[in-house]
Formats: structure tokens, sequence, C-alpha cells
């Protein structure tokens, strides 16, 4: 948890990049993150040869020959200097790092220094500095990442890239990734839904009395104390969760954010998932997104095993998935609600492979606002897991996240109608919100997924009384009116 000193700090290095020319939040959040990661690696290699020492061990450092790379040299520079050390001598050595099969080290091969001006970098080292990151518990290091992240979403076209923190969280929460399972984002973006997978295990595995909560109900304090055996921590850190991503920047940012989670070793791969160029197998347990759906691609890019014909992303990216997933593997994926009821032979062809060919769980229509400022596009959630058939289809409308619905959306109370989502899909609860339908009726209905298609169809089924206790109701009341209006006569 951010206490009030953290924030201000957090506010007033964004304050500086604005006004030190860096416009484009996500260039800004990219070059705080290399900054952020120079200081962390002095850290943890000091971190490392403590531990080596203690054991008696001998250690070699990841700065041997190059001092110069350290954070505690370089931060005390002039203006001047530091930026043309940092620039010329520091960022080459930090872009050049070998760390193994890091994909981070990888993706930063195609990294750019863009920090214009002395004053600007002078201040954000100082600011970085006393955020003393990685003093910090590990809540608090992803929790100021976060917050920097957040920020994207005040800072105009950027805020597209992130599902908002609640909407992730009840996502995760229904599809339950556990211990063991590889969970995949096949286009991570911030890396939001692994970072919040890898958190749902590290609850699901902490003792209830360790577990803290912040003033929005936000669990913190997830030490995993229930895992145990090296081998299980080892697979939870390094072979849990990988995303994919078409942006270097993103890839990069989204690898910071698991980082800073404690993921020491983020799978995070910068690759057009939809291309000829992508490798498409069956190795996931768990898929989590909520992928572009703004156009088309070029058919000549279109990889070869997509068997739906279109070149809508939102399409392909539904077949991607189950291509992805490995039999009774279970996802979560937020599509636009064209996908819903669209008349093309595409989408009628991507709604009968979610239920033929998969068990189709749930569909969960959110209101407009959700993703408001930055689209008002109306969407849904579809849960299903691959393999089987669908039987019956467990419908959910929306109408309150806990945030307003404006452009604002001011804080309410952080939940709306989420606590009853995740109950009610457990259990498949029919109620003023939710209906269940079997999937014969979508079948005759062309495989439309939209609840307004079938709530009328559900509300007819309501008992109504017999009608000849209702006639008797009524010829009584008629005879208790003619009596009052009979006293009436008698007394004008």
């Amino acid at each position: 948890m951010l206490t009030a000193e953290l924030k201000s700090k957090i506010n007033k290095l964004w304050d500086r990049f604005w006004a030190g020319g860096l416009a484009n939040p996500l260039t800004a959040i990219e070059q705080v993150s290399y900054l952020i990661f120079m200081k962390r690696l002095e850290d943890l290699d000091n971190l490392h040869m403590k531990r080596a020492q203690a054991k008696g061990e001998e250690y070699n450092s990841i700065f041997k020959d190059h001092d110069d790379c350290k954070w505690s040299h370089f931060k005390h520079f002039n203006a001047e200097d530091l930026l043309v050390h940092v620039r010329d001598v520091v960022f080459p050595f930090f872009k050049g790092i070998k760390r193994g099969d890091d994909s981070f080290t990888e993706q930063m091969k195609d990294a750019v220094f863009m920090i214009p001006k002395p004053s600007l970098l002078q201040d954000a080292i100082s600011i970085i500095d006393e955020l003393n990151i990685t003093a910090q518990n590990q809540d608090t290091q992803g929790d100021i990442y976060e917050f920097l992240l957040s920020e994207l979403n005040q800072a105009g076209r950027a805020g597209q890239f992130r599902t908002p923190r609640h909407i992730i969280r009840m996502m995760v929460d229904i599809i339950d990734p556990k211990l063991g399972e590889r969970v995949l984002d096949p286009a991570c973006g911030t890396g939001g839904f692994l970072v919040n997978s890898y958190q749902h295990v590290l609850l699901k595995n902490t003792s209830k009395e360790m577990i803290k909560h912040d003033d929005q109900g936000v669990p913190y304090n997830l030490i995993g104390d229930k895992i145990v055996g090296k081998e299980h921590w080892e697979f939870l850190k390094s072979k849990s969760f990988f995303g994919f991503d078409f942006d270097g920047t993103m890839a990069r940012i989204a690898s910071m954010n698991m980082l800073l989670h404690g993921l020491e070793k983020p799978n995070i791969v910068r690759k057009d998932t939809l291309s000829k160029s992508f490798d498409i197998k069956s190795d996931y347990d768990v898929i989590l997104a909520n992928p572009p759906f703004t156009g088309s691609i070029d058919k000549s890019d279109i990889n070869d095993e997509f068997m739906v014909k279109t070149t809508k992303t939102e399409l392909l990216f539904l077949e991607l998935i189950y291509n992805l997933l490995e039999i009774g593997g279970r996802c979560a994926v937020i599509v636009p609600n064209g996908v819903l009821f669209g008349s093309s032979n595409a989408h009628k062809d991507v709604r009968k492979l979610l239920m033929e060919k998969c068990s189709l769980e749930g569909v969960i229509s959110m209101p407009s606002g959700v993703f408001k400022p930055y689209s008002g596009v109306a969407t849904s959630i579809l849960i299903f897991s691959k393999g089987g058939t669908t039987d019956n289809v467990w419908f959910y409308e929306m109408t309150a996240d806990g945030f307003s619905l404006d452009d604002k959306r001011d804080f309410i109370d952080g939940k709306g109608d989420i606590p009853d989502i995740i109950e009610s899909y457990s259990l498949k609860k029919v109620g003023e919100k939710s209906i269940v339908v079997p999937f014969t009726e979508i079948k005759e209905n062309d495989y439309i997924l939209s609840i307004s298609r079938y709530r009328e169809l559900a509300h007819e089924d309501i008992e109504y009384d017999d009608p000849k206790d209702i006639i008797e109701r009524v010829m009584k009341a008629e005879d208790e009116i003619k009596k009052e209006l009979e006293e009436l006569k008698r007394m004008v």
C-alpha cells in the first residue's frame, strides 16, 4: 500500500517528465522504467554479493570492470555530465547485459534512450533515488509501478492499453489460476492480467491471518507461506506466466511491471500473435486477455492456421485463444459486443466454435462506461473451456462496476455488481440480472450471445395463478365494491 508521501513523489516525477518535453505517456513510462532498472541492477547486485559472502562463495559482479555504470557512481554528477554519461556509457552497458534466457534482456536490444534535457534526467534520478524502490517490500515495489501505470489512464490515448484493474481482478477470480498452471495473455499490454494472476495464486496460498487489505479492499502482504518446496517457487516465478505483444514498448513495460511485482524472469516476448511468423502451440492452461479490436489485419499477414475467414482482429484472437489452450484449458476474454450478434459467416463460425468445441460457461455484458473516457464501446466477457460441448450458458448483465460510468470514472465503492457476479457465476445463479439459456435455444437463434435476445423469453416463464382463482377474486372484489356503493347511496 502506497503512502501519501510516495504518491506525491511519483506525481512529482510525472510532472517533471511532462514539463521536460516528453508528452507521450508511453515514452515517459518507458524512460522511467530504464532508470528504475538501472537503480535496481546495482541494488540486486549488492544483495546477491552479500548472500554469496555470507555463504563463503565467490561472486562475479555484473559490474565487473564497469563500476562507472553503477547508479551510486553517476547519480551525483552535474546535469550536463550526467546526461552524456548515462546516454553514452551506462545505457549501452545496460542494453548489452546478458542474463541467460531472460526475455527482458532480449527486448532491451531495441531500447532507445530519449530523455532530452540534462535537468530532466537529474531530477528524475533524484526522485527515483528518493523512492528507494528495492528497499521497499514486494507489495510496495509493485504498487509504485502500478501507480505510475495508472497515470496512463489520466494521460490521453495511452489509456486504451489498460484494462481497469478491478475488471482484471474479477476475471482472474472467476478463472481461478492455480499453482502449477501456465497462464498466457496473447496481447498483454502492460501485463495486468499476468501480474494479477500471480497475485491470485499467492493469495490462495497465503494464510488468512497474514493477508492485509488496502483502503479499497485490495489484498496485499501475499507471502505464499503455504507454497512448500523450491521447485514450486521456481515454477511459479519463471514458468507460469507468459505474454506476447506486437509493440516493443509495451513488452518492455510489461516486463518491468512483472519484475517489480517479484517475477524475476518475465516471459514477455515481442510478437504479433496473429501473423504468419507466430508458432501456435496448445501449451496453456489459462488464457486471460483484452485483445485489440479496433480494426482489421492485412490478409497476407494472417497466420495460415486460422480456419475462420476474416480480417477482424477480435474474431481472429478468439480462434487463436482456442488454438493456444490445452484441452480443458480455461479462458476469460473481453470482446466488443458485435462478436455476440454479428451476422457475418465469420461471426457465426466463431460463436459456433466456442459452443460446439468448447464449453461456453458464461457471458457477462458490461456497461459501456467501463472503458471511458477513452472508449464508449459496449463490451462483454466470454468465459469458456476448451473441449467438450456447451449444455447451458449463464448470462449476466452488469449495470455497475463500482465507479461512475461517465468520463470522470469517480470511485463509488470499487465493487458494484462484481461480488454478485463472482458468486452467481460459481453457482450459475438465476436472478434479476442473470439468466441461464440452454444450448439448443441459442443454436436456434443463430448462436447469438446477447442477453437481450433471451431475457424476454426468460421472463415469459413466470408462473401465473389458475384463471379460475383470478376470476373468483375479481368477482369477490366487485361484490365488495357494490356493497360500498350501496352504503354511499344511503348516505347521500
